[in-house]
């Protein structure tokens, strides 16, 4: 069984930082892609950034400039820097990664997991 844990979330002031990690563990042969998503109330869950395992990456346009994500392939963790903080990036964000799990002796196909979320709450 494979769980994702994320950490550091909280509250912060507009114009501060925080950095979320998200390690995963368990029975996990290979991690491709690892991504951060987020939901705010009433809307959508929505792509924040995606790194692949050779570490390319891709961001929101409303994140581009402000946040960086990043990952310890050995650790089997992602992380999110997230600078210059504003009130409407409050939300719960997730982080999800595609994995290959091992089940019994073999290794199985490509699936996404998710962890349970962290709550953002930026104040103005």
């Amino acid at each position: 069984q494979v769980q994702l844990v994320e950490s550091g979330g909280g509250l912060v002031q507009a114009g501060g930082s925080l950095r979320l990690s998200c390690a995963a563990s368990g029975s996990i042969f290979s991690i491709n892609g690892m991504g951060w998503y987020r939901q705010a109330p009433g809307k959508q869950r929505e792509l924040v950034a995606t790194i692949t395992s050779g570490g390319s990456t891709n961001y929101a346009d409303s994140v581009k400039g402000r946040f960086t994500i990043s990952r310890d392939n050995a650790k089997n963790t992602v992380y999110l820097q997230m600078n210059s903080l504003k009130p409407e990036d409050t939300a719960v964000y997730y982080c999800n990664a595609d994995y290959r799990p091992w089940t019994g002796w073999k290794v199985s196909a490509e699936t996404t997991g998710w962890g349970q979320g962290t709550q953002v709450t930026v104040s103005s």
